[in-house]
């Protein structure tokens, strides 16, 4: 089945309604977009990782009790470049790009500049996001594109550097209920320091509404993190919000800026770049969300690799924050087309559910060696090293769990329930289920030769508790005749309430956003 994720999917632009197998509540009126890699070859040439695949868009429309399914390519510059010369020419994370043998010295020249100062690749098949009232296509680079979320066609090239200092950005925002966005970004060596922004997007105010105002041209810095080392930033994808706090983990999986100016020339890709550091600490900023100072206290822990933060919240004094985190970076590595091709799976590093608690009351007075977290439900600790200094420890609810998803509702409130794949036995998800945090118990969701996408809650409106809604998860079904599907699961129960069976191929995506009607 694995081979299946690499072979080149098929756009079909015009909507087409899928085949209803149970009952789509009524109150489900809106539109779930995926969005994810789909092409892999051109021409003579191929990407080397799954992840730099040219971007499909997926769109399912669910209005009164029916389902219509589209998807389209992302048009982006990088597409078009490359489908004009048949081969792909614009670099990407794991993939370098390398001229035509046949094109001349001059042309090798500028190929060469591009890729010591790199302009990177506007190929946004990571995530949807909404600034504003528009949506963007997003991958992690200063690029994002506009596209129109009932056609999926593209629109607007938007760099973030015409309005911010950032070469990277992350593709997981958060969202307040005033519609603004928050985000975080990387500005590389910007006047001799490379720093971490955190800024905010506000919503669109009601004298903008119908004017054509750049999204980013209100865009607000909340914050700049100085860099630990100067030109070696961490990478990170995701980020957690509370209330009050923005948590922001700078972890020993860093960019080597350095290495990525020369790696054009060394023959090498830029996630070769990325250098995993065991030997280094993990160190967590808390970020006062109004001040936008970080508290005063250092949080550190040991070395991990975190991707996806689940939530966060506040609680008696302490901000509580979960993550998914693995042990290294070898999960990157299992994305190479070539190793996928070679077998699902051998020895992988699972990924577990980490809860970290970080007091936030000063530790003056306190011994060193005490736990400063005094709440009772968890067994995580932060333990004080020395005078403003605590060494935190995790607890583990749960092991081979990744692409948390929860009801937005609870985003930087305390929460009981997850949605996301299990991954136990391989880093491609067969099962999608839900975890209990409180109990640890786990429902699961899995159908022989079928491969659920990350899911996605969707709350019942005027619902009566955290999982009243439904799951909705995109399945690419293997069995022979049969059509892939987009499954709806009860919150609560995790019984299926419906599938609706597209007429097109289904591919393995990434992210999605869901936009009600």
């Amino acid at each position: 089945m694995a081979t299946h994720f690499c072979t080149n999917a098929e756009e079909s632009p015009e909507p087409l309604k899928a085949e209803v197998k149970g009952t789509i509540p009524s109150w489900l009126q809106g539109t779930l977009l995926r969005n994810g890699p789909g092409i892999f070859s051109l021409g003579d040439t191929s990407y080397d990782h799954f992840f730099d695949g040219m971007a499909i868009m997926h769109s399912f429309a669910f209005k009164d009790g029916e389902v219509t399914h589209r998807s389209r390519f992302l048009r982006s510059d990088t597409y078009k470049a490359n489908m004009a010369a048949n081969r792909i020419v614009v670099s990407e994370m794991g993939t370098m790009a390398y001229p035509d043998p046949s094109k001349n010295f001059v042309f090798k020249a500028i190929t060469f500049l591009n890729h010591t100062v790199p302009d990177f690749t506007d190929n946004g098949a990571s995530n949807f996001m909404k600034y504003g009232d528009d949506i963007y296509a997003t991958s992690e680079t200063n690029y994002i594109r506009k596209i129109d979320p009932v056609t999926l066609e593209t629109q607007d090239k938007v760099d973030y550097l015409k309005y911010l200092p950032v070469n990277l950005a992350s593709s997981h925002p958060h969202y307040d209920k005033e519609g603004n966005a928050y985000n975080m970004g990387t500005s590389v060596a910007e006047k001799g320091k490379t720093k971490y922004i955190l800024f905010k997007v506000p919503a669109v105010s009601g004298t903008e509404k119908n004017k054509k105002v750049p999204v980013l041209k209100n865009v607000e810095v909340i914050c700049n993190v100085p860099c630990r080392s100067l030109l070696q930033p961490s990478y990170y994808h995701s980020f957690g919000m509370t209330e009050n706090y923005f948590i922001f983990i700078e972890q020993p999986l860093k960019l080597d800026i350095l290495k990525m100016a020369t790696a054009y020339m060394r023959g090498v890709n830029w996630a070769s770049c990325l250098k995993f550091c065991p030997e280094e600490n993990t160190l967590i900023h808390l970020i006062d969300r109004k001040t936008g100072k970080e508290v005063e206290t250092k949080y550190y822990t040991g070395s991990i690799v975190v991707y996806h933060h689940v939530n966060a919240f506040e609680e008696d004094g302490h901000v509580v924050f979960d993550v998914i985190a693995y042990k290294d970076n070898s999960l990157y590595d299992k994305f190479y087309l070539s190793k996928l091709k070679e077998s699902l799976d051998d020895s992988y590093s699972k990924p577990k559910y980490r809860r970290f608690v970080l007091p936030i009351r000063s530790d003056k007075g306190i011994a060193v060696g005490e736990d400063l977290v005094k709440l009772k439900y968890t067994t995580a600790s932060a333990v004080k090293e020395k005078e403003g200094k605590l060494t935190c420890q995790s607890e583990v609810l749960c092991e081979g769990f990744e692409l948390p998803r929860l009801n937005y509702d609870f985003n930087g409130k305390k929460h009981r329930f997850v949605y996301g794949n299990f991954v136990e036995e391989s880093a491609l998800s067969k099962e999608v289920g839900k975890l209990d945090t409180e109990t640890k118990e786990k429902l699961k969701w899995s159908e022989d030769n079928c491969w659920p996408s990350e899911p996605v809650f969707i709350p019942r409106p005027n619902g009566e508790s955290e999982d009243d809604g439904v799951v909705l998860t995109s399945v690419i079904n293997s069995n022979p005749g049969q059509s892939s599907f987009i499954l709806l699961l009860d919150g609560k129960t995790f019984k299926e309430v419906a599938r609706a069976y597209v007429s097109t191929v289904l591919h393995k995506d990434m992210h999605g956003l869901f936009i009600p009607q």
